[in-house]
C-alpha cells in the first residue's frame, strides 16, 4: 500500500526547544491532533496543506541534507504511523520526533525508525485538559530504549501535586526533564521570581532538570 500524508508545512530552521536547541533541522509538521491544549500556537488545520507521497517527501529531505535531523511534529505526527512506517524506513537523515506522549500504541509501530524523541508532559494546569498521567506512563515505557526527554510547559498555576507526579516519571525512566514557561507570542506570561520558585521545588525532588524557553521566539525565526 502507498501512504499519503497531509502535511500542513516543510521548512528548514534552528529547533528552539530543549536540549537540542541552535540544531538545524527539517521541521515537517503534520496536520492534526488528538488533543486541544489551550496555549497552542501552532496552526495545524487541513486548510491549506498538501498532500504528500513517501516519495515526495524523501526527495525534499535529500535536499535537505545540511540538517542535523528531521523533526516530525504537529499537531500529532504519531497520528500517521501509516505512512510514517512506509517513509521513516526511506528516510537518509537521523529522525527527531516531537510529540505530545500520550500515543504510546502509534510510538511502537515505528519505535525502530526513530532517533530522539521530545515527548511533553501536558499538565492539566496549563492545558486546561485532563490529568494525563497515566497515557505518558504507558508512552515513555515504550520510548525509554531511545533517547529521550520530556518538556513541560507551566505557567504560575502549576501546583506542587504536578511537580511530584512529573519527577516520579522522571526518575522512573531517568529522563531529562525541560521545564518551558509558557509564552503569550513572544512575551514570558510567568514573572522571573515564580519562575525560579518552579524549577527549585522541581530540583528538591529530581536532579535532571533544565529549565529552557522558547529560544526561537526571542530570536524571532519560526
Amino acid at each position: 500500500m502507498t501512504y499519503k500524508a497531509r502535511i500542513k508545512e516543510i521548512f528548514p530552521s534552528v529547533q528552539g526547544e530543549g536540549p537540542f536547541v541552535g540544531y538545524k533541522q527539517l521541521f515537517i509538521r503534520f496536520c492534526g491532533c488528538n488533543l486541544a491544549c489551550s496555549y497552542c500556537d501552532t496552526d495545524f488545520r487541513t486548510v491549506d496543506s498538501v498532500e504528500y507521497s513517501v516519495e515526495d517527501l524523501v526527495e525534499i529531505v535529500k535536499k535537505n541534507s545540511d540538517c542535523h535531523s528531521v523533526s516530525l511534529t504537529g499537531g500529532e505526527p504519531l497520528l500517521n504511523t501509516g505512512f510514517l512506517k512506509e517513509f521513516l524506513s526511506h528516510c537518509p537523515l537521523p529522525v527527531y520526533l516531537e510529540t505530545n506522549a500520550t500515543l504510546a500504541g502509534e510510538l511502537g509501530e515505528i519505535i525502530d525508525y526513530i532517533d530522539y524523541i521530545s515527548a511533553d508532559i501536558k499538565l492539566a494546569s496549563s492545558t486546561g485538559g485532563d490529568d494525563l498521567f497515566n497515557e505518558h506512563d504507558r508512552f515513555f515505557a515504550v520510548g525509554s530504549s531511545k533517547k529521550m526527554f520530556a518538556k513541560v510547559v507551566f505557567d504560575s498555576s502549576i501546583t506542587d501535586e504536578e511537580i511530584m507526579q512529573c519527577s516520579k516519571l522522571g526518575a522512573k525512566y531517568n529522563i531529562e526533564l525541560i521545564l518551558q514557561p509558557k509564552m503569550n507570542g513572544n512575551i514570558m506570561e510567568i514573572d522571573k521570581s515564580t519562575i525560579e520558585t518552579v524549577l527549585n521545588k522541581f530540583l528538591k525532588q529530581y536532579k535532571k532538570v533544565r529549565l529552557i524557553p522558547q529560544v526561537h521566539k526571542f530570536l524571532d525565526i519560526r
